[in-house]
């Protein structure tokens, strides 16, 4: 792999994008994680390209970067987007080595049954089809790269069942197996294909109401109960991403990473201290 003072990371969006039942793609409310996933690959060295659907923020954040950052329009679901972004990147940048697929959004909350099909089909647009869009558009880039890396952010619900939340559940579990294709497909180009599957982190997406809700998943979690008790921070999955994505993982594909401080494995029950 290139050294990545050379070249961009290639970000899709913020991970955290409540979608409302009535709009339409170009509608969507993006709200970002934090500047921190995005600012420390910028700080040590690495050029970055955000692609968004909301322009304002967008280009604002890339302003608040500073020269290393660009913006550029990005509408994940739409394969002539993600040409015409991957586009810009080589020409602004010369090459491109890193891929996070991070854009994503949350179906309101509702019984498979009560789940309409347009709901359904919005929600796997941008969760699994715009993933698999990035994919698509990155690979040849990355292979006149000489290679490089591509992340798949998906969810610890994606591990799971998780009720009231089919389509956002079903498109997070289809991650991981075009996750998985995508590593068999590059792995000899050079390219690494892997996934990070976040738990509860504290970003507005947690701690602000979803659309069609009200009140933020926050008020039905609590951390306490398990091994790390708190929330996580968009730092922690920071420093996994810039792992994975730089020379020291180089011998890792197809894999998956839960960074979920112990969700999954259940209630850390607490005996008696040890005298």
């Amino acid at each position: 792999m290139s050294r990545p003072t050379r070249h961009p990371s290639r970000v899709t969006g913020g991970s955290d994008v409540p979608l409302r039942q009535s709009d339409s793609s170009r509608h969507r409310r993006h709200r970002w994680a934090g500047g921190q996933p995005r600012s420390r690959p910028a700080r040590r060295g690495r050029h970055v390209v955000i692609g968004a659907i909301d322009a304002e923020r967008g280009a604002g954040l890339a302003a608040e970067l500073g020269h290393r950052a660009r913006f550029v329009r990005l509408d994940v679901s739409r394969e002539e987007s993600w040409v015409a972004a991957v586009a810009e990147t080589e020409k602004a940048f010369g090459a491109l080595t890193i891929l996070v697929n991070n854009a994503g959004v949350q179906n309101p909350p509702a019984l498979i049954e009560s789940t309409d099909r347009a709901t359904w089909a919005r929600i796997l647009d941008v969760n699994l089809t715009g993933t698999f869009l990035g994919i698509k558009a990155a690979a040849p880039a990355l292979r006149r790269a000489g290679g490089g890396a591509i992340v798949n952010i998906g969810s610890t619900m994606g591990m799971g069942g998780t009720a009231l939340y089919a389509p956002y559940v079903a498109g997070k579990w289809a991650v991981r197996g075009l996750t998985r294709t995508a590593a068999l497909e590059l792995g000899r180009d050079n390219i690494r294909v892997n996934a990070i599957h976040p738990g509860v982190i504290e970003t507005p997406f947690i701690t602000e109401p979803a659309a069609g809700s009200d009140a933020p998943i926050a008020d039905f979690y609590s951390p306490e109960p398990f091994a790390v008790p708190r929330l996580g921070q968009p730092a922690d999955i920071t420093a996994l991403l810039l792992f994975l994505t730089s020379p020291d993982a180089a011998f890792i594909t197809g894999a998956e990473y839960v960074i979920d401080g112990g969700l999954l494995l259940g209630p850390a029950l607490q005996g008696d201290s040890p005298a």
